[in-house]
């Protein structure tokens, strides 16, 4: 593309506006774009690529830099990841910022220390190096550093994947099945895609292909009982729901009433019938406790740092920290407890986060089994097997951008034991009344 001054001193802008880094970084740029309306479809797509592409190369660029001003940072990206050569951006620089974008266009990142080339904080790399060898951590930095690519769901009980590739591919989109998932979809590209007729109507979803892995791991069958734990804005809720083939009872718990506004809309697309919204105030709550014992399955995508989504959320480097984690793995302790009180015997469990980092996921999980003997562990590549998914990460599931082309997860499955009692029956969901409600 050709770059014009004002764009080049949007970008700038927009760089100054979101690198304090006090809220998301997507927030701020939303906002940026409501503040600044005459920007156009073009405009708004580079400063977003150049803000998001500084984000996940900032410790590098940085590392160039003298003076690590927006504009010293824009322009360092632009020459270094965006391949523009020193005579486009000559009548935009002064002579002294020409020579210095020259040095830059030569730097050797692999000569520089490991949190650099890598893109993780020194306290990231550090907790890392506990159980993985540095090219490892490399490896994983390095695959974090792309843009990631954009996933659908297709909504089964409206659409078959066949039917929804087909339509796509007469539009001119490029698009493929994904590899694991039985009803993903992965663009080539990134189409406005939440215009689409597909999406309008609900027969399409935007989920990430891990995401959707949770919702075959948990195996949720008609006529169950089932609770989305942490439910968000529902987009695993949604999957559930159509597994279930809307039929039985899916609870979609969460302690944020934006977050579950967020999901009427989707909802009302889904042609699902069976899914009840509770706002609930913490994990104790007195709604929790009248369903204990009666839950067949329950899936937990437990609060957690999200650096497994550093390809779409680069600037949660900064937003977390070491201290930051010692409180999530409290949290996510408490939450776990609190969800596996709801199992029947017999029932399943999958807590998930999309974390790469082992104190949020097996500790966590290693933690839970000292204090709960009555819970084991499933092994996650047999549960999948089961699903006819051939994906063996092991006993636990662990994707990586690298490995599987998804963000970072993992997840464990839990079963609760059968009572003498109740592995004498045959072990069917008892009928659900439509009037029982939390």
């Amino acid at each position: 593309m050709h770059l014009t001054p004002p764009q080049l001193d949007a970008a700038i802008v927009a760089m100054r506006t979101v690198l304090p880094l006090q809220y998301p970084a997507d927030a701020i740029m939303r906002r940026f774009f409501r503040e600044n309306p005459m920007l156009g479809g073009q405009d708004r797509a580079f400063i977003a690529e150049t803000v998001f592409g500084i984000l996940r190369h900032r410790f590098f660029l940085e590392s160039l830099t003298n003076g690590i001003t927006p504009r010293a940072l824009v322009l360092a990206y632009l020459a270094k990841f965006q391949g523009m050569n020193l005579r486009e951006l000559a009548p935009l620089v002064s002579e002294t910022e020409s020579k210095w974008l020259a040095e830059i266009k030569g730097s050797k990142p692999d000569v520089l220390p490991l949190v650099i080339q890598a893109e993780f904080p020194a306290w990231v790399v550090e907790k890392l190096q506990h159980g993985m060898p540095d090219s490892d951590i490399l490896d994983l930095g390095l695959s974090l550093q792309q843009p990631a690519p954009l996933d659908l769901r297709v909504n089964t009980i409206l659409a078959k994947r066949a039917e929804v590739l087909e339509t796509l591919a007469q539009e001119g989109i490029e698009a493929q099945a994904t590899p694991y998932s039985p009803c993903g979809i992965r663009l080539i590209g990134k189409p406005a895609i939440n215009r689409h007729a597909l999406f309008l109507s609900g027969k399409i979803e935007v989920q990430d292909e891990g995401s959707q892995l949770l919702g075959y791991l948990l195996a949720p069958k008609r006529g169950e009982m089932v609770v989305d734990f942490c439910a968000g804005a529902g987009g695993k809720s949604l999957l559930l729901g159509a597994l279930m083939n809307s039929k039985g009872r899916l609870y979609a718990f969460d302690v944020s009433e934006k977050r579950l506004s967020n999901l009427k809309p989707r909802f009302k697309r889904s042609g699902l019938s069976n899914l009840h919204t509770q706002r609930i105030a913490d994990e104790n709550d007195s709604k929790i406790k009248r369903l204990s014992g009666k839950i067949d399955r329950v899936l937990v995508d437990a609060p957690c740092s999200g650096l497994g989504t550093l390809r779409r959320n680069p600037d949660l480097k900064w937003r977390q920290s070491a201290q930051s984690i010692e409180e999530l793995k409290a949290k996510q302790a408490a939450i776990l407890s609190a969800a596996a009180s709801l199992l029947k015997p017999g029932g399943r469990l999958v807590y998930a986060t999309c974390s790469f980092l082992p104190e949020e996921n097996q500790a966590v999980i290693g933690d839970f089994l000292t204090t709960h003997p009555q819970f084991t562990v499933l092994n996650c590549a047999e549960l999948l097997s089961q699903q006819k998914i051939p994906l063996d990460t092991g006993e636990f599931l662990q994707l990586s951008p690298r490995l599987h082309q998804t963000d970072g997860f993992f997840a464990a499955a839990l079963t609760r034991a059968e009572t003498a009692e109740t592995a004498k029956t045959d072990h069917k969901s008892e009928p659900v009344s439509e009037t029982e409600t939390v």
